[in-house]
């Protein structure tokens, strides 16, 4: 046993003891492509037998940020692993590509293998939710770095489409219709402002029960996975129904929408046409926001923004409530005035 390197604060055997507790949960998100298994320096992935005649990769990188504190004030692990998956898988999914494979990297101040297997497994289960398959990853013990607590989690995936296929709102004209798919929630952005808001100015704690959440803790609203859009977006995509997609991370609408929309062109949102899910209301209340700034930090319910042609906005609809998704018509694109987005 390497004694010196444990005297250091970094034990060895407990990334052993991680890398047997995981090779279960890596082995039920294989999928076609894969070749191997975990433990060799790199992933591989045979692109070829998956038929694609111009294949373009697509790639994407992410974390979930302070939603991890929560997490650990919750004593809850075994759910951030989907955020950090649907954080990557969602952004590529947005350009109209289907996700291959899947790393994750984490960091922490002590090795604790039960702990980091909750973690993992949650990763396996974003890649089986998003049909990828986690094909390496690493572990970085570092104390010193880290209190021994703690620990911080990130990803990367690579996905492929056609390169017709590349969905880049290059098409999106005035008169578009805007179809908002629901979030799960908060998804993982704007946790530094929810822990201000909730727990530092309204005193709550995560195991605050409030009559707007239904009697659920706040923790367990918080920790809801965000939610991977894959299933939904792909019979859309080979259906040809989408011009433009907007994943509504940080930012809100108000810097996502206008990413897919060309120049000249704007977003007008309306307002009232879906249901704005309670915890946004206590956060607003909590902290003293402006409602207008609540949509430039959060989803606000809406966690994919398409466009697609008004003729065809009924359709999409229809293919949207076939695989169970309940889209609603949330605005349209026009001509830019004073702003890219407008709430009305």
């Amino acid at each position: 046993m390497p004694q010196a390197y444990e005297h250091a604060g970094v034990s060895v055997e407990a990334g052993y003891e991680v890398v047997r507790r995981i090779a279960s949960h890596v082995e039920r998100t294989k999928r076609s492509g894969v070749v191997g298994g975990i433990g060799g320096f790199g992933g591989l992935f045979d692109l070829a037998s998956l038929g694609y005649r111009e294949p373009m990769l697509v790639s994407g990188t992410d974390g979930v940020g302070t939603k991890l504190m929560v997490a650990k004030m919750a004593g809850k692990h075994d759910t951030i692993g989907i955020d950090c998956v649907a954080m990557c898988i969602n952004d590529i999914a947005a350009q109209g590509a289907e996700p291959l494979f899947f790393l994750d990297y984490i960091a922490c101040g002590v090795n604790d293998p039960a702990l980091l297997e909750q973690v993992v497994a949650g990763v396996a289960d974003g890649c089986v939710q998003a049909g990828c398959a986690l094909i390496g990853g690493e572990t970085a013990e570092m104390p010193g770095m880290y209190d021994a607590d703690e620990y911080d989690l990130a990803g990367f995936t690579v996905g492929v489409a056609e390169r017709s296929a590349i969905v880049d709102g290059s098409s999106i004209a005035q008169g578009d219709t805007l179809i908002g798919l629901p979030s799960t929630g908060v998804h993982s952005n704007g946790f530094s402002l929810i822990r201000k808001a909730l727990f530092e100015q309204a005193g709550y704690s995560v195991d605050t029960t409030l009559d707007e959440l239904d009697g659920e803790t706040l923790g367990a609203v918080l920790l809801t996975p965000t939610k991977i859009y894959v299933k939904a977006l792909q019979p859309l995509f080979k259906a040809g129904l989408v011009k433009g997609v907007a994943h509504i991370t940080g930012g809100g609408f108000i810097e996502n929408i206008p990413r897919m929309i060309p120049d000249g062109l704007a977003a007008r949102i309306a307002l009232g046409s879906w249901d704005i899910p309670p915890i946004f209301d206590v956060i607003e209340h909590a902290g003293g926001i402006d409602h207008e700034e609540m949509f430039n930090v959060f989803n606000m319910g809406i966690g994919m923004v398409l466009a697609v042609d008004s003729s065809r906005a009924d359709e999409t609809l229809d293919l949207l409530r076939s695989v169970g998704e309940d889209g609603k018509v949330i605005g349209e694109i026009v001509k830019r005035g004073d702003a890219d987005v407008e709430l009305r």
